[in-house]
């Protein structure tokens, strides 16, 4: 199968709370595929998603969807009903990797460092946390990205503000004891593991402002760890990303703490792909164009198609 010329589809848009985000990521990768001179269509899925794949004529999807519906698993069964191969990662991952606390549990489970945290749903359950996690905390809906609904909190009554504020996106929220350090991610293409990037913000953390609107984040590529700590993140990255049974392409979150040692935070298994978005900006360090990284990402499909699932 010459992936290159079949009919591609970029998936974007969605319903979720990451919609805007998703529309620049997949109207980059549309317009990257088109310089490629892939036949390439954009379709932005709404209410009658299922609906609108189905009568629509294509090979081959190019997941550009951030968020629940797109990310989760979901969109992802979809197309295996219809046995359309699609990048990224497989039901399984997708729908692990969306959940935070799922994700935190497979690394527990095989010793991998991550920050404590556990699940509220009530205001009465926030008198357990006090007891069981160390202030600062992060407050974060339990199946949102881009950070939206997340906060950094300090005390019992910066938790009840914070808990209000991400149940307005999500019924289950998960309370992770903070790390004091600096924030990493790492940037993972058809196995091969890209170059770590530091973040520097200003904010109290790396959150939705920092990531898409401040002018004052900066990006460390390179990273400014030595030779031996990147190469441990990369690995322990990498770790996490395969136990989550993780395919294709993604990116891991992790923060180092002030005595050096990393901590797993999460896994995007499709993060922002627009020409400033992290993923790019790792491949670009390392002399690969935005649209030779599209196309290295559409290329992980063949490995990925219907009878290699998981």
């Amino acid at each position: 199968m010459n992936i290159y010329q079949r009919k591609v589809a970029v998936l974007m848009g969605g319903l979720s709370s990451e919609r805007d985000i998703s529309l620049k990521s997949g109207n980059a990768v549309l317009n990257s595929l088109l310089r490629s001179g892939i036949d390439a269509i954009g379709i932005d899925l709404q209410d009658n998603a299922i609906q609108e794949i189905i009568r629509s004529d294509f090979d081959v999807a190019f997941i550009a969807l951030h968020g629940r519906g797109g990310e989760d698993g979901c969109i992802q069964g979809v197309l295996e009903w219809l046995d359309k191969p699609y990048t990224g990662s497989r039901v399984m991952a997708s729908a692990i990797a969306m959940d935070k606390f799922k994700t935190k549990q497979v690394w527990n489970s095989i010793g991998l460092s991550t920050p404590r945290s556990m699940i509220v749903s009530t205001n009465e359950d926030l008198d357990d946390v006090t007891e069981r996690l160390t202030f600062p905390l992060m407050v974060k809906p339990l199946h949102e990205g881009s950070s939206i609904g997340i906060s950094k909190v300090f005390d019992t009554k910066q938790l009840t503000s914070a808990f209000q504020l991400a149940d307005k996106y999500d019924k289950q929220i998960m309370v992770e004891e903070f790390v004091e350090g600096q924030e990493f991610t790492v940037a993972i293409v058809d196995d091969n593991v890209l170059p770590v990037i530091g973040m520097k913000t200003n904010n109290e953390f790396y959150d939705f402002d920092a990531k898409y609107q401040s002018k004052d984040t900066v990006y460390l590529i390179p990273s400014g760890l030595s030779e031996e700590n990147e190469l441990k993140i990369k690995a322990l990255a990498k770790e996490g990303y395969d136990s989550i049974g993780c395919v294709g392409w993604g990116r891991v979150d992790i923060m180092v703490d002030k005595e050096g040692t990393p901590w797993l935070i999460e896994v995007n298994t499709c993060p922002g792909l627009t020409e400033r978005s992290l993923v790019p900006q790792a491949a670009n360090s390392i002399g690969v164009s935005f649209d030779q990284l599209v196309l290295n990402i559409l290329s992980s499909v063949v490995t990925n198609l219907p009878g290699n699932r998981s």
